[in-house]
């Protein structure tokens, strides 16, 4: 037990200083907006540096493929070191780029450089870290275990904004606009050579290692990946409406409380905190939960309530005046997707075998997150900008209603066992040399009503 807690730590510590980097360029881009682009109003400069927030997102589908490639084939250990070099070699650039007053558009180079690593160091992270503490956790415990995943990332959110509070009491607004916004990404990168450290002395998981390698020459390949398309294509689907979700109710609910509606950015800040270290706590809690009543009853509380309730809240928190009445309707708003965001990461981890799992969560979740997480914010203000920001509330509805149809058709994952060897199902052409079959326990994944039998697995064609 001791064991499985000292990587369950090591994973999340190192997740939390990879989230803390991404997430600081986001609530900070209020103060630096204007540093790397040229004068102009408000909302245009935030569509800037929400543009460069959103191509990092990009980066994230090659960060998955190489670094996905990199926890199959040479272990989880490995690709978790790289993404944490990565970062910090990100957190420094940003630290360090000139202005737009100083160098012209070479300072939103340097920024745009420093969000590519970003983006390839968290699209392999996600997947490495979700894989990690899935693998490390105990059997019967995975929800549990992973649930810190999200705690972490949380936790990133929490150190970010309660550095952000400290430095709005300690420094004025011209000092935080003109050189304070640098102090958090210098934090980082001090932050992320610790985390190296730690990681570079961690211990690989027993499943990795239990794994028969010899017999899975081509294991984090394409190749193996198309071997579980219906899976690759799950992850995706069951993504998408909760990152636009995570990212509408975290990332952006700091601007969105501030732009419009109208409350002091300090005011919005603590709102922000207040509801994240609450958010964070329930994580463990509903992992828990899941480990005994199973994954899909969680998703599908949170797709409901996120397709049926996210017009309303987005509705009334923009006409929250006050502390309260915004912190309320976050915390509401946050309750709702702990059902996915406790639990996504083992879901995703459970619907592949050893040799193609790093890569299969990585690749199919890091374009869903692209093409929705990532654009999330810019989304949010470009329907601000032509004046029907209500849009974008039914937008978000309408990503948590396309997941709901997915998470009421996928099959239960709780009970798969990680250590099981593949064979292949019914129907379908045995492996080649070298390859590692699908999982009879994944047929079928989407087909309504589908379950899982703890007593008994289902046989191959059942």
């Amino acid at each position: 037990m001791g064991q499985h807690w000292k990587k369950i730590w090591v994973g999340s510590a190192g997740n939390m200083v990879e989230w803390f980097d991404w997430f600081v360029y986001a609530s900070f881009a209020t103060y630096f907006a204007g540093a790397f682009f040229p004068s102009g109003d408000d909302t245009a400069k935030l569509m800037n540096t929400a543009g460069l927030f959103a191509v990092g997102f990009f980066m994230r589908p090659l960060g998955g493929w190489l670094l996905g490639r990199v926890g199959d084939r040479r272990g989880r250990k490995a690709a978790l070191t790289m993404t944490v070099t990565l970062m910090s070699a990100s957190a420094v650039l940003i630290a360090v780029a000139p202005t737009y007053a100083v160098a012209g558009y070479g300072g939103a180079a340097v920024l745009l450089v420093a969000r590519l690593l970003q983006g390839l160091s968290v699209g392999g992270e996600y997947a490495a870290s979700a894989t990690y503490l899935t693998e490390a956790s105990a059997p019967g415990r995975r929800g549990f275990a992973s649930s810190f995943q999200y705690v972490s990332m949380t936790a990133g959110q929490i150190l970010g904004l309660g550095l952000q509070i400290i430095l709005q009491r300690t420094l004025t607004s011209g000092e935080l606009h003109s050189w304070g916004w640098r102090i958090p990404f210098v934090v980082g990168a001090l932050g992320a050579a610790v985390i190296f450290y730690l990681r570079r002395n961690m211990l690989e998981t027993e499943v990795y290692d239990a794994a028969d390698t010899t017999r899975q020459q081509d294991r984090g390949t394409i190749r193996a990946l198309l071997r579980h398309k219906r899976e690759a294509f799950l992850v995706m689907a069951l993504t998408m409406g909760g990152t636009v979700a995570y990212y509408t109710y975290t990332t952006y609910l700091t601007k969105y409380l501030s732009n419009s509606a109208g409350l002091p950015k300090q005011t919005a800040t603590l709102v922000s905190f207040c509801a994240l270290l609450i958010f964070a706590c329930l994580q463990p809690l509903a992992g828990a939960l899941s480990d005994r009543i199973g994954r899909r009853p969680l998703l599908i509380t949170f797709a409901v309530g996120s397709t049926f309730l996210t017009v309303p809240i987005m509705t009334l928190l923009r006409r929250a005046g006050s502390f309260w009445p915004a912190l309320g309707l976050s915390l509401l708003a946050l309750v709702v997707i702990t059902g996915y965001t406790s639990i996504n990461a083992c879901v995703k981890a459970e619907l592949f075998p050893t040799g193609v799992r790093s890569l299969g969560v990585a690749l199919p979740y890091a374009i869903a997150n692209a093409l929705f997480g990532g654009t999330a914010e810019y989304v949010a203000l470009w329907f601000k900008k032509a004046g029907v920001e209500s849009g974008f509330y039914w937008y978000v509805a309408g990503c948590a209603a396309v997941s709901l149809i997915v998470y009421l058709t996928m099959r239960e994952t709780r009970d798969i066992d990680l250590t099981a060897p593949a064979s292949a199902p019914a129907g379908t052409q045995p492996a080649g040399p070298g390859t590692e079959p699908a999982r009879p326990a994944l047929e079928g994944i989407c087909e309504p009503g589908g379950t899982t039998n703890p007593a008994k697995p289902s046989p191959p064609g059942a």
